[in-house]
């Protein structure tokens, strides 16, 4: 049977101070005033069953989980104590749709991506989830390179398997690279971006941990074993405090023979930087904008407007975001060291509160 699961236990750092720690970026409301969440849920739906739609997140964001999707059931929020990277949060969702169903086929789709023609990006999933199926393979979604990013893996399209909707065997993964080795690929034509989107069965997932991530493996099977018995919390609880966390594009993707990629040819975008998003903001003489804003005189830059009027005269390439208690002015050029500004300030006893 298909089941999907959405990844929702991030942070979202790098949307900071919009994204917070007691309100992260999957729940932002910032484009159509609907949250990231609510529009991967709903953009799945016409495919897969609500029953059969699964949430993982944080222990601490279950309930903000449960408030935004009322129609989800409670048992389909799966939590995890800590985050240990992806790799380990699929791999935990895969031993329990596992224990549901024997022949489960999973549809993981990240919760902060923008997505244009819904009925295209249902089809491109239907062909991925054929070629999953059939092959016994782990299938990932590509995307064609726009520009040289180098936020993103990139993935070397290698044997056409199909040409209804473009799919390859992948050749090999990249991950992001710096800007001169970004253009090079893009020069090539032969490259895809990475969008972390996949499918596949979840025993063939598992039989793949097992030959690539033989420690993380035994883990999930120690997990499987206990689930449904009143030993289940403190199991889960005891691996995840020895799992080294690694990402399933490192840990797996990079090493497997059963790789294959579907090439998408709708909108999509990764709402992963202020960048990204402000190209989803309202246009006016070449900046983007959003809320209580008002810009003369200026270029190239994003403004977020809150409670307070933003004005931004005279300047240029700058990004700017009101969050009530947080005002964030920066270059646009540090747009990918956000995180970094994070991470300096949770090191500043006096400044953790903003956090």
């Amino acid at each position: 049977m298909l089941y999907a699961l959405i990844l929702a236990g991030g942070k979202g750092t790098r949307l900071y101070p919009l994204s917070r720690a007691k309100n992260p970026k999957q729940f932002l409301k910032v484009i159509n005033n609907k949250s990231f969440l609510r529009g991967t849920v709903d953009r799945i739906s016409p495919l897969v069953d609500k029953k059969n739609i699964y949430v993982i997140t944080n222990e601490e964001y279950i309930d903000k989980v449960q408030e935004e999707l009322p129609d989800i059931d409670k048992e389909n929020i799966f939590s995890e104590p800590e985050n240990k990277e992806t790799a380990t949060c699929i791999g935990f969702s895969a031993v329990k749709l596992l224990k549901k169903d024997p022949s489960a086929t999973m549809i993981i789709l990240p919760s902060d991506h923008y997505i244009g023609d819904r009925e295209l990006f249902l089809s491109t999933i239907n062909q991925a989830v054929e070629i999953a199926e059939k092959k016994r393979a782990l299938v990932t979604i590509g995307v064609k390179p726009t520009r040289p990013e180098t936020g993103y893996g990139y993935i070397e399209m290698g044997e056409l398997i199909n040409t209804c909707i473009a799919s390859f065997k992948v050749e090999r993964f990249l991950e992001k690279p710096n800007l001169e080795v970004a253009k090079d690929l893009i020069l090539k034509g032969n490259y895809l971006w990475n969008s972390g989107m996949f499918v596949w069965r979840a025993d063939v997932f598992l039989r793949e941990m097992q030959k690539y991530l033989p420690k993380m493996y035994k883990s999930m099977l120690a997990i499987y074993q206990d689930l449904g018995t009143e030993k289940e919390v403190y199991t889960i609880k005891e691996h995840y405090s020895i799992i080294s966390g690694i990402s399933v594009d490192f840990g797996i993707m990079q090493k497997t023979r059963k790789a294959y990629v579907v090439k998408c040819e709708f909108l999509w975008d990764d709402i992963g930087t202020f960048t990204a998003l402000g190209r989803y903001l309202k246009k006016y003489k070449g900046n983007n904008l959003s809320g209580n804003t008002f810009v003369e005189s200026s270029e190239n830059c994003t403004v977020f407007g809150g409670e307070k009027l933003i004005v931004a005269f005279g300047v240029k390439n700058l990004i700017i975001i009101d969050s009530k208690d947080v005002l964030l002015v920066m270059d646009k050029s540090k747009d990918q060291e956000v995180k970094y500004l994070v991470d300096i300030l949770k090191n500043k006893n006096n400044l953790k509160r903003y956090l």
